[in-house]
């Protein structure tokens, strides 16, 4: 099966008319919940009440019943005060299902791993001819119709900020990663593309992104880093002289679950640039990639209960899962004010970050 073939082409503006925002925003508003709407706090600075998703994969093979299963999600969070959600990277591959021999594919992958497949099968042919990166191209234009129509109506329908998590995306010739955030209106409020790739999305030939950008909101100054991009201590650093306030964090590690390899990303983050820290987590497997994680919400270590850096964190880390917790701003604000230790080099950094993330992606560009 090439994806550069008329049937393909076809079929792709089939899901493009299928995926329609207009028949996406009809079927949402028909069933939000309105008393939910109506019991939401008013949003304001100082407590947000934030929800990090713990999402298992799941192939849906309409839109329809993707577009169901987010609001349900995002619902049980609204439920329970949240009015900032947010959602795991690589939120679109429960799309993968709308494509026929998906589950084919998917098959060929698992023989493949067990070492059970013969070779010559057309269960081989279906596992290699498909590219990951060939993936993403196709969908793109799909899933460029269905984030605002079902992130941007759910944020309208609630009255709230809503992450939308992160998506492989064409950007002209490019393939990024790219988080989403919506606001109360429905609108867009912003986006980050994800600075620090894995090797294995640079071997699906993704462009990194170079810029930190932090958005101003009635929840707080909120930034939108994706997955890797916690892992190096620069990333915080360069929130923190924007004065955010939360970092909302999609990821899906590609690793079996390991709680110290696990601490690498948003604690110690938090820890050394103090802002919140909200991770969700994609959890499952497809193409024979596994999806390990725990969503929870961190914070300085003096903004928490225990004195350990976390506010809330779910226990499976391959199930579906919420993490829930109360934000602080004031509190946040005043530890910045008063901490009684603060490492910071603004002049090292105002030499050092231009160099590393705008000069080399200059290079890497040529």
């Amino acid at each position: 099966m090439a994806l550069d073939g008329w049937k393909e082409k076809l079929f792709q503006r089939y899901l493009v008319w299928s995926c329609r925002p207009e028949r996406v925003r009809s079927y949402l508003l028909n069933t939000v919940k309105p008393d939910l709407r109506s019991a939401q706090r008013p949003l304001d600075r100082k407590v947000v009440r934030a929800a990090a998703l713990q999402l298992e994969l799941q192939f849906y093979k309409s839109p329809l019943d993707y577009a169901a299963a987010m609001h349900d999600r995002l619902a049980e969070a609204v439920e329970r005060g949240a009015n900032l959600v947010s959602f795991p990277e690589y939120n679109s591959l429960h799309l993968l299902g709308l494509l026929p021999g998906f589950e084919a594919m998917e098959e060929a992958y698992r023989e493949q791993d067990a070492g059970e497949k013969p070779e010559g099968s057309a269960k081989e042919s279906a596992a290699e001819d498909i590219t990951i990166d060939a993936l993403f191209r196709y969908m793109s234009p799909i899933v460029k119709r269905l984030v605002p129509a079902i992130y941007g109506t759910l944020a309208h329908a609630y009255g709230i900020y809503v992450m939308a998590g992160s998506y492989i995306l064409a950007d002209g010739g490019n393939l990024v990663n790219r988080s989403f955030l919506f606001g109360p209106d429905g609108k867009l409020v912003g986006s980050h593309d994800k600075v620090h790739l894995m090797v294995i999305e640079k071997e699906w030939d993704l462009v990194r992104g170079s810029s930190f950008p932090v958005y101003d909101t009635a929840l707080g100054r909120l930034a939108l880093p994706v997955c890797m991009d916690a892992t190096y201590y620069e990333t915080f650093r360069a929130f923190e002289a924007g004065d955010a306030d939360i970092a909302l964090l999609p990821i899906a590690n590609m690793e079996s679950y390991n709680y110290w390899l696990a601490l690498r990303g948003v604690w110690p983050r938090v820890q050394e640039s103090p802002v919140y820290g909200v991770k969700s987590a994609l959890v499952g497997s497809v193409a024979g990639m596994q999806f390990t994680g725990r969503a929870g919400i961190f914070a300085p270590l003096e903004l928490t209960p225990r004195e350990d850096g976390i506010l809330d964190e779910v226990e499976p880390f391959d199930k579906d899962a919420i993490a829930l917790a109360d934000l602080n701003l004031e509190a946040l604000h005043e530890l910045k004010r008063e901490h009684p230790w603060r490492d910071r080099n603004p002049a090292l950094y105002k030499r050092y970050f231009p160099r590393l993330y705008l000069e080399t992606r200059e290079q890497e560009s040529r």
